[in-house]
């Protein structure tokens, strides 16, 4: 069948995709990659840091016997000394994590910003779009992840600490310098262990993201078809169809404006048709919106054919921005639109009877 997504994505739409953001990436993964960063950065520059941070407390001790150090100026070079050597020696560990951040986030994704993705989107700050994420399938899936995640990190502590009880039994009265030692030996090999699994377990994510990113980019053999069309045809003749093509969908959209119920309007920007037949849809429908000129065509038109015209701003520049055109409004609008048509309603009614 035509419609049905079997065909692998055209070079076309990946590059469309990818300057939408629409690309496999996975957090864990990066995440996994920052921590092992952190602690192979800490191994190397911990002692040094903690030399330094020894350094400035014995510095400042012994600045403190000196009656002039205890004065608003004294105490804020104490202060200052001690923040640029905790920046200083925070500093190599900063840097590893960011540069391992960037490194794993160009292997993913390549090193091809594009500005389309941080423009501002009415869709994705759509609440019913959110919820449906929230409680759709993906949140299942994300949802097994971190119940996966908690498990395999919790079983690693528990294998890694469990054989170690009886010894940390037999440690009463060392002395806490040894059983320092002993701890943070402990701890580190623990630490490392638990990131490796954090890594296996983003790579697994990378790989689901991927082919999750490459299911949802398919296309059906129709659309590789038109997209083989449209690369064959000359630049100019390519632009001509895309204006036919939106002057047709213009006619298209301005002749349903006559048969819509009500058109709401931002009097001076933007115009929304909206239809409402409960025996047919459950919701009412956009028939046809536009800004500008267009904006102004389709009130032109609705009071030629007799449809109510409304301003309402908020509703107009809502309904614009996150509704396309032959779709259902979403819920977060019924109650506006309820009472829209409710007055439209009463007011033909009003009519009829005079």
């Amino acid at each position: 069948m035509a419609g049905d997504k079997t065909e692998k994505a055209t070079p076309k739409k990946r590059k469309e995709a990818r300057q939408k953001g629409q690309v496999a990436r996975s957090t864990d993964l990066q995440g996994a990659v920052v921590l092992l960063a952190g602690i192979i950065a800490l191994g190397s520059a911990g002692p040094g840091m903690v030399q330094r941070m020894a350094d400035v407390m014995r510095a400042g001790i012994a600045q403190m016997s000196s009656p002039e150090v205890v004065s608003k100026k004294g105490i804020g070079v104490l202060l200052s000394n001690a923040g640029e050597a905790a920046a200083l020696a925070v500093a190599p560990i900063a840097l590893a994590c960011v540069l391992a951040g960037v490194a794993t986030s160009v292997g993913m994704v390549g090193f091809r910003p594009s500005g389309k993705a941080l423009q501002p989107d009415a869709k994705r700050m759509n609440p019913v779009a959110g919820l449906k994420n929230i409680l759709g399938p993906n949140a299942l899936v994300e949802l097994a992840k971190s119940i996966a995640k908690v498990g395999v990190v919790a079983g690693i502590v528990a294998v890694a600490l469990l054989p170690k009880l009886p010894e940390f039994g037999g440690m009463v009265g060392i002395s806490p310098v040894d059983f320092g030692t002993i701890l943070s030996a402990d701890l580190g090999m623990l630490i490392k262990r638990a990131a490796f699994a954090y890594l296996l377990i983003g790579a697994a994510d990378f790989a689901w993201q991927k082919r999750r990113t490459e299911k949802s980019l398919k296309m059906d053999k129709t659309e590789v078809k038109d997209e083989a069309k449209q690369q064959n045809l000359p630049a100019e003749v390519r632009g001509a169809l895309r204006r036919r093509q939106m002057e047709i969908s213009r006619k298209r959209m301005m002749s349903a404006v006559p048969e819509a119920d009500v058109v709401v309007t931002n009097p001076t920007h933007y115009s929304v048709a909206l239809r409402y037949d409960g025996t047919k849809v459950d919701a009412p429908e956009v028939v046809a919106k536009g800004k500008g000129h267009i904006a102004m065509r389709i009130r032109e038109i609705a009071r030629e054919h007799g449809v109510p015209v409304i301003a309402d701003p908020p509703l107009a520049r809502g309904l614009h921005a996150s509704v396309e055109l032959n779709q259902q409004i979403p819920e977060h609008f019924f109650g506006a639109v309820a009472a829209v048509l409710a007055f439209v309603y009463r007011t033909a009614s009003r009519r009829a009877a005079a």
